[in-house]
């Protein structure tokens, strides 16, 4: 009999850190395409709904712990799996150095 493989565990955000895109990095819309892209200098990274709608909402104001609350209630989604979900996404863009966690 086979064990299930282990599940990764997640690295979760401070809930008090607040993420912020980086200068010179925006979230836009390619109305031609239909796509939500991420631009950076020289480059850009097409975007699913789920990465624009959390990207949508860092700000450098609000905290991730409030950022995963008010997506889990626009969403109905259990926050726990937002909170998962939204670090991955923030943790990877914050090693190509487009998003920072700030204090």
């Amino acid at each position: 009999m086979n064990a299930p493989a282990p599940t990764p565990q997640a690295v979760l955000i401070d809930p008090a850190l607040r993420p912020a895109l980086l200068r010179g990095v925006r979230v836009r819309h390619d109305d031609v395409r239909g796509v939500w892209a991420l631009l950076a200098p020289e480059r850009v990274l097409k975007l699913d709904p789920i990465a624009a709608a959390v990207l949508a909402e860092l700000d450098g104001i609000r905290t991730f712990g409030e950022i995963t609350a008010t997506l889990a209630a626009k969403y109905d989604a259990p926050e726990a799996q937002i909170a998962a979900d939204a670090s991955r996404l923030i943790l990877s863009l914050a090693d190509r150095i487009m998003v920072e966690l700030r204090p």
